[in-house]
């Protein structure tokens, strides 16, 4: 007889208002934008379009109304930028601080399930 086993899983977000404003996925643009200092490199880095990037930030903007990102212009040396405002630099740890801790909590609780059996 074979048995399966069962995995505990877990989804977050942060809410604004009842609404949602990131997940996973918003977490790893914000992480990225942070990491490369730009919209284009950090959508071409998750395999996503800019277009669709620029709409998620957006979106989370509206929803909150303040910026999570700044913007910059280039000059002659070079291309301009984007970089986390203190609210998407919030934002983002916040999320990351939440899904580490309940990885955490899920890791020792396998942990234990498996220590358990072997008793």
């Amino acid at each position: 007889m074979t048995h399966k086993k069962h995995k505990l899983s877990f989804k977050i977000w942060l809410e604004y208002d009842g609404k949602p404003l990131i997940g996973k996925g918003g977490a790893e643009i914000l992480e990225e934008i942070e990491k490369n200092r730009s919209i284009s490199k950090a959508s071409k880095k998750l395999g996503m379009s800019y277009r669709y990037v620029w709409s998620y930030l957006k979106k989370i903007e509206r929803t909150i109304g303040e910026p999570v990102i700044e913007t910059f212009r280039g000059g002659k040396a070079g291309g301009g930028g984007a970089k986390l405002t203190m609210l998407g630099k919030s934002l983002l740890r916040e999320y990351k601080h939440i899904d580490g801790y309940l990885n955490e909590v899920l890791s020792k609780m396998e942990h234990s399930e498996v220590s358990n059996s072997k008793v």
